[in-house]
């Protein structure tokens, strides 16, 4: 039996015309509504015959969890014949849709639409991570459950790396910026609350979602990105805003690991499983992957920039006088095969965008360098991005031998955030690397992701035979770094809007940085005669600017501005055509219901942009100028 299960903000049907295996049905089954109901979409297969009564159970039992937590006591149950291709007779396929309702009604209110009946019905899907889930019964599984994706679909691959990540003895401690280690349960979390909850979240490794986070609603409703129900989970569609706001973030990553010295490079989305040295790696790196066939070979789709980068400096000639050397590639896209219950919204998805930086150094004293200089670079990226210390947690993850060898250095990154960090300590090395910092984000439903990370590896030069040769022309293996100066792309998209959310929530106004903003300038005219002075001001500003000169009343189209978080708002009228002079309002020096506005000439407020986007990427507006000519995407 095939499930599809969708939890609805309503779902109603209306019989049209019945088939030659229609069954009979009174008056009362010939349309119905539910709200806020689960509806289960329910294909009755061949093989369910072998024992209706078990298939039964099974469907009743993984019915109830899914109501249990999406919290409704309304269920419809909707026989859907095209969920497979293999279906059952129509007598069985009745059996088990009736012993389904009558078992689930002691428990639910429950209608059923009628088998066999050609009908018409609406649904509104609710769209939050738990609101679309499908599922496979089977007579034949131990469990009897499973979640499918498609009927050829391989098994999961798991590396041993996410394996040992389960398993893995950990030691955690609050380390501070004065360099005490405190056990979690005699530290002072007062003053501290995000840590305290940083620290629940990473403990507990509970990393299911149970609702939507606030950048969900934010994400849709400023036509950044949304979910992509042609694809897998977890692979999303952007918006002509969101691809403004992702390359914008992209090509400052770059450019910025470019200043520091990495060369840019670009490597194979896909790669052989049974490559001798990538098959090692893939035990060593914890996640899941997305596998494929091709000419008779197994393929994986990367999760990494990692080992591309390695097999071209495994074809490199090197020296001593070459290190530390650099590599970043952009990975539009890498790929992770993340749990179903995990993924939401822009937090955790399954296709990414990653900057990957590798650097090759001479020894571990050159790594801790670079490491130190690259924790420092994270902090300012993420600074200019929109996320501040305060705005995130620091975790340092290390195996003990390390730590004992290295403890004033570990102390100082506390010190340089200024604030406690979590460490988590390993007495044995479980990964390839021996030292790891991320910097968290967490969110208003105290999930934490992580964006920026450097790690020191000492196993994958070794792997992937990567020498230089040395001052005295010996050949030597370098300490690898990775480093993802951001973190994904989308991540830090989603940090922005929920920070944001959590400051609208506080009663402070919401906005991204002015150089991410998708309009940075909105004109208003009040009327068409105001329409072409404009479009001269328009003219005169080097920045993302649109009119709205749509026929909506100007408060309308004022508050529609504040709803899209446009950072300067100008009212064209009567005045303004007078004295060539402009009222603006600043969003960032507003207040919840007090506009802050102020009167200057155009090229003053071409100047304060200007300032505050110096050196920053710029890309120009990605629609119309004009609104009255845009398409509303969602």
């Amino acid at each position: 039996m095939q499930l599809l299960l969708i939890h609805s903000d309503y779902i109603e049907y209306e019989v049209k015309k019945s088939t030659q295996v229609a069954e009979a049905i009174e008056d009362s089954m010939k349309c119905g509504r539910l709200e806020d109901a689960l509806t289960v979409f329910i294909a009755v297969e061949k093989e369910d015959e072998v024992n209706p009564h078990e298939v039964v159970k099974k469907g009743v039992s993984e019915v109830e969890k899914v109501a249990e937590q999406v919290k409704t006591s309304n269920i419809m149950l909707y026989p859907y014949a095209h969920l497979s291709a293999n279906l059952s007779s129509s007598k069985v396929a009745v059996q088990v849709l009736t012993a389904m309702e009558k078992e689930l009604s002691e428990r639910y209110f429950v209608k059923r639409a009628p088998f066999g009946w050609y009908k018409a019905f609406k649904i509104s899907c609710k769209g939050h991570p738990l609101s679309e889930l499908s599922r496979s019964i089977s007579v034949q599984n131990k469990e009897g459950v499973s979640t499918v994706c498609s009927a050829e679909e391989k098994p999961e691959v798991v590396s041993e790396a996410l394996k040992a990540e389960s398993t893995a003895k950990s030691y955690w401690r609050i380390l501070t910026p004065e360099g005490e280690l405190h056990e979690i349960e005699d530290f002072d979390f007062k003053g501290y609350d995000n840590l305290r909850k940083f620290v629940d979240y990473e403990i507990a490794k509970k990393r299911e979602v149970e609702r939507a986070p606030p950048h969900v609603e934010l994400m849709r409703r400023l036509e950044i990105a949304d979910y992509e129900p042609g694809s897998d989970s977890g692979n999303m569609r952007f918006y002509p805003k969101g691809r403004l706001i992702k390359s914008l973030l992209e090509n400052y990553v770059v450019d910025e690991s470019i200043k520091v010295g990495a060369m840019e490079v670009e490597t194979p989305l896909m790669y052989n499983m049974n490559h001798p040295t990538l098959k090692k790696y893939l035990d060593r790196f914890p996640a899941r992957q997305y596998s494929i066939e091709s000419d008779k070979r197994q393929l994986f789709l990367r999760f990494a920039a990692c080992f591309g980068q390695f097999l071209i400096n495994h074809d490199m000639t090197m020296s001593y006088k070459n290190l530390p050397l650099k590599m970043i590639e952009l990975t539009r896209y890498s790929f992770r095969k993340e749990q179903r219950g995990e993924l939401v919204g822009l937090r955790r998805l399954r296709a990414f965008t990653m900057p990957d930086m590798h650097t090759l150094c001479y020894d571990m004293e050159q790594a801790i360098a670079q490491f130190d200089e690259q924790y420092n670079m994270c902090i300012r990226i993420l600074n200019q991005i929109g996320i501040e210390v305060k705005d995130f947690e620091v975790a340092i993850r290390f195996t003990r031998d390390f730590y004992e060898e290295n403890k004033a250095f570990i102390t100082n990154l506390a010190r340089t955030v200024n604030k406690p960090v979590l460490v988590e300590m390993w007495d044995k090395r479980f990964f390839y690397f021996v030292l790891k910092f991320e910097f968290n984000f967490v969110d208003a439903l105290a999930k934490a992701s992580a964006l920026s990370t450097v790690q020191i590896d000492v196993e994958n030069a070794e792997r992937y035979d990567i020498k230089f040769v040395d001052v005295a022309g010996a050949e030597k293996r370098p300490i690898i770094l990775h480093c993802s100066p951001s973190g994904a792309i989308e991540r830090c998209i989603y940090s922005l809007l929920e920070k944001e959310a959590m400051k609208a929530e506080r009663g402070e106004v919401p906005m991204l940085p002015v150089w991410l903003s998708p309009t940075q300038v909105r004109i208003l005219p009040v009327s068409e005669k105001h329409l072409e002075f404009a479009k001269q001001i328009a003219d005169k500003l080097h920045c993302r600017v649109d009119i709205d000169d749509r026929e909506d009343t100007v408060g309308k189209r004022i508050r529609e501005a504040g709803r899209e978080w446009v950072p300067y708002v100008v009212v064209i009228g009567d005045k303004e055509l007078e004295t060539g002079r402009i009222n603006v309002t600043i969003r960032e020096e507003s207040q919840a219901n007090r506009p802050k506005t102020m009167e200057m000439s155009p090229e003053e407020l071409d100047s304060r942009i200007q300032a505050q986007t110096a050196g920053l990427p710029f890309r120009p507006i990605p629609l119309a100028k004009m609104l009255s000519l845009r398409p509303k995407f969602i």
